[in-house]
């Protein structure tokens, strides 16, 4: 079953976007493009949850 998490895409001054994904405590990441930060909180988000399962 898949699950869905909301996630905030903030742009950067200097460039860039972070990324955090709010229901997950210390769930944040980020990129230079949209889709590399998409890709790496993707990546946050899994390891969060393969941590709560342990």
């Amino acid at each position: 079953m898949a699950h869905s998490f909301p996630v905030v895409l903030i742009p950067q001054d200097g460039g860039g976007y972070f990324v955090q994904c709010p229901t997950l405590e210390g769930c944040y990441s980020q990129g230079e493009s949209v889709e590399e930060a998409l890709a790496n909180i993707r990546e946050a988000i899994e390891l969060v949850l393969e941590d709560e399962e342990v």
